[in-house]
């Protein structure tokens, strides 16, 4: 699985200005909103319920919010490249400007896992980070985004 089955190029976010975590979750519930056409606050109330067993700030300034809604049919994700780094209470402390929301259906079991898995591996690469970190272009995002397991493979 390749994030191109989670995300498209119009669900790349290349500078979205956001002051807190809340916010963050606020606008990516909005253009997730219009990707799916579930109301942007069920999505977020799904996504702050998960923030409630813990954060999705998994370290190295990235964090994968992520929810299950009964009313979506696929697993399908929003990428954002913040403005400015914001506190999502991670793991490591540090502050977040990288995050990828993913939304699944509530059957989804194990797809679910595995779409969280493949986004966290490659958000992992060092080097895939710092090319995004170093364009605020979307389409090139996206490319980065779409590299196959074996491009960043350790």
């Amino acid at each position: 699985m390749t994030l191109t089955n989670l995300i498209t190029r119009d669900s790349v976010l290349p500078s979205l200005k956001a002051g807190t975590k809340k916010q963050v979750l606020q606008d990516l519930s909005e253009a997730a909103s219009r990707l799916c056409g579930v109301p942007a606050r069920e999505i977020f109330d799904s996504l702050l319920q998960r923030e409630r067993l813990g954060s999705t700030g998994v370290g190295n300034g990235i964090a994968i919010p992520h929810g299950k809604l009964a009313k979506v049919d696929r697993i399908f994700g929003v990428f954002a490249r913040l403005d400015r780094p914001v506190d999502f209470e991670a793991l490591d402390g540090e502050p977040v400007d990288l995050v990828l929301l993913l939304i699944a259906p509530e059957s989804a079991g194990a797809d679910h896992l595995k779409a969280l898995a493949r986004a966290a591996r490659l958000l992992r690469s060092p080097s895939i980070t710092a090319k995004i970190r170093g364009t605020r272009d979307p389409l090139a995002i996206y490319t980065i985004l779409a590299q196959e397991p074996a491009s960043y493979a350790a």
